[in-house]
C-alpha cells in the first residue's frame, strides 16, 4: 500500500500516534488510521480525524494481539516488539513480558488488511 500521502498525527511531544489517509485530493475527507495502519472510524473531515487519532494515542502497542483471526484460546498471544515503516515485529507475549528470547514474526506495515486483532481476554 502506498502510504506516501498519509499525514502523521503527533502528540505535543512529537510522538506519532496515527495517520490520516486522504480520501479526497483536497484532504477534506480522510480515513483516520492507528499507528498500526488500522482504520479507527469511518471517513471523516480532517480535524475530526486528527482529534480521533490524538484521543486514541498509542496504548494499543501494549496490548496482546493474535494473528490472522485465530480463535481465542487457540492462538498464541503476541506482543509488538518493534514498529517501523520496515514492518511490525511481533513475538510471543509471555516471552516478551519476561524479556526472554522469542522467535520474531514480521508483518508488513501498515496492517491495512487487519491481520492483527486484539486478543480477547476472558472476563
Amino acid at each position: 500500500m502506498d502510504t506516501s500521502q498519509w499525514i502523521s498525527v503527533q502528540r505535543d511531544d512529537g510522538e506519532t500516534v496515527g495517520y490520516l489517509e486522504p480520501l479526497t485530493v483536497d484532504y477534506d475527507i480522510v480515513q483516520p488510521r492507528s499507528i498500526l495502519g488500522h482504520a479507527v472510524s469511518g471517513p471523516c473531515d480532517y480535524s475530526e480525524g486528527e482529534e480521533l487519532i490524538q484521543d486514541r494515542g498509542i496504548g494499543e502497542l501494549m496490548l496482546p494481539w493474535i494473528l490472522d483471526g485465530h480463535a481465542a484460546g487457540r492462538a498464541q498471544e503476541l506482543s509488538i516488539i518493534e514498529l517501523s515503516a520496515q514492518g511490525i515485529v511481533l513475538g510471543n507475549a509471555l516471552h516478551a513480558k519476561a524479556l526472554a528470547p522469542t522467535d520474531p514474526i514480521v508483518l508488513p506495515w501498515p496492517d491495512v488488511d487487519g491481520r492483527l486483532k486484539p486478543a480477547e481476554r476472558p472476563t
